[in-house]
């Protein structure tokens, strides 16, 4: 009986262990290539293929060395996301490149890629975006093809990382999202002997919490990840003074703030050249005179249409601004322009429709607009005023939105109950907070009323902003830390 025993589980097991010996070898042997730290610079290397020149004194005249960090300094610019629309990442990618480094940029590649990007020292390496089959809303389906979906971003994330671009010195990651991308990421870094540095733009569980709910398991799970996985990393960055204390807190982890600032593209508009924009783009042409009167004022608002983001705010104040203005001639209409795509789009543009047919919305045109980012930076550079309706899951983010705002001089009403957000905004002297519609409402009327006078104000303040960029940011952090600047 015993020998019968073991002769099946013999014979069973045997195989399986062929099998798993087969997959290991074949796993070993296509490992990808290591990063190797090089000994000295490319300029070091064909001096002395091409030997030493000798002046007529004799003096031997050798070419200065350049510095090796500053020489052959190699990147990896990971997110998990549209390349197109990650402004933060991009800026990284053109700060590296702008030092002399190399950089695979790899990503999705969803929308436009703005040129200044697709240059000789970036390379875009676009992730493979999930079969057709497994995209879909139907929920019992889900149960089979969320777990496809998760293993094909595996995949595909591991090879673009692993073997469609070269071995770098160090790999900068996007988070959130962080699953599967933090896990990944860690494990080619220590295949490759790469050092990798997170980026924290916010914290993966508290996105799933405003689903789940704070105490959800998977919620728990997801900081626990967020959490394990930070210890691989050789340094961190966070987009606030605030993340920052909560990483320490938390994670203990160190990290160095680096806070966002507008890219070059970002600046504000001569009256000519705001009147040409005004005209060219087909969301303002209609409202062009109107608009350089003043009987019309121009306001934008950036949204991603996601939970974390309320447009009902928006919706209400202009509500009530509408009946407002129909009894005070001092107040100017307004035509509000709202950029971006999400889930929840199509849901607020039925919204929008039903209260036009209404009548709620007398004095107030909404459009919405998918714009390249040259576009987008000059509607901002043109527009009177911007609204963020960025709530903040953490507490600790900020919205890009507002820091591309200053950038072009433009002043912000924005959601103001989170932390960070004196971080950011100076109440009254650049924008000014608000925590309901009443209040967005009540901002509106006072920035608008006999004028426009303490709008202009908030201008004057938004202006001095565009003085502060990206790149006065960066050198000191991330220039240090990749040993471009001393």
């Amino acid at each position: 009986m015993a020998a019968s025993l073991f002769n099946f589980f013999f014979d069973s097991l045997l195989p399986l262990a062929v099998v798993l010996s087969l997959l290991l070898t074949i796993f070993l042997v296509t490992l990808p290539e290591q990063y190797q730290p090089p000994s000295r610079s490319h300029e070091e290397h064909d001096d002395e293929e091409q030997g030493s020149q000798t002046s007529e004194n004799g003096a031997t005249n050798r070419p200065p060395a350049v510095p090796v960090s500053k020489a052959v300094v190699s990147v990896q610019i990971v997110v998990l996301g549209d390349i197109g629309r990650s402004p933060r990442m991009q800026y990284h990618a053109l700060s590296v490149a702008k030092h002399g480094g190399t950089v695979s940029f790899i990503g999705y590649r969803e929308s436009e890629i703005p040129d200044n990007i697709l240059n000789s020292r970036i390379k875009i390496i676009p992730l493979s975006p999930s079969p057709s089959f497994l995209q879909t809303t139907n929920k019992l389906l889900f149960l089979v093809t969320g777990p496809l979906k998760v293993i094909w971003q595996v995949w595909s994330l591991y090879r673009a990382l692993a073997y469609r671009s070269n071995a770098s010195k160090w790999m900068l990651v996007q988070n959130p999202p962080s699953i599967p991308t933090l896990a990944v990421a860690f494990f080619v870094c220590f295949i490759r002997n790469t050092k990798l540095i997170i980026d924290w733009h916010n914290f993966g569980y508290s996105i799933l919490a405003l689903k789940l709910g704070i105490n959800h398991p998977f919620v728990r799970l997801s900081r626990l990840y967020e959490q394990a996985f930070s210890k691989t990393a050789s340094a961190h960055l966070t987009v606030t003074d605030a993340m920052a204390r909560v990483l320490k807190g938390s994670f203990n982890e160190d990290a160095l703030p680096l806070h966002d600032r507008p890219a070059s593209h970002f600046q504000p508009f001569s009256s000519s050249q705001r009147s040409d924009f005004l005209r060219r783009l087909p969301e303002t042409a209609p409202y062009a005179s109107v608009i350089e009167s003043g009987k019309t004022r121009l306001v934008v608002s950036s949204t991603s249409w996601t939970p974390d983001e309320d447009f009902s705010i928006l919706l209400s104040a202009l509500i009530e601004y509408s009946t407002i203005i129909s009894i005070g001639s001092q107040f100017p209409s307004l035509l509000v322009i709202i950029t971006g795509k999400g889930p929840q789009k199509q849901h607020y543009l039925s919204q929008i429709s039903s209260l036009e047919a209404e009548g709620k919305l007398r004095g107030i045109q909404i459009k919405t607009a998918w714009l390249s980012m040259d576009d987008y930076a000059s509607l901002l550079s043109s527009a009177d005023l911007g609204v963020s309706l960025h709530t903040s899951s953490s507490g600790v983010d900020l919205p890009m939105k507002v820091v591309d705002m200053f950038g072009t001089g433009l002043p912000v009403l924005g959601w103001s109950r989170f932390e960070a957000w004196p971080e950011l905004v100076t109440e009254d002297v650049n924008g000014k907070g608000f925590g309901s519609a009443e209040e967005l409402c009540r901002l509106l009327v006072q920035f608008f009323e006999n004028g426009g006078a303490k709008l202009s104000t908030l201008k004057e303040g938004a202006m001095k902003e565009t003085r502060r960029r990206w790149d006065d940011e960066w050198d000191p952090v991330m220039g240090k830390l990749l040993e471009f600047v001393d």
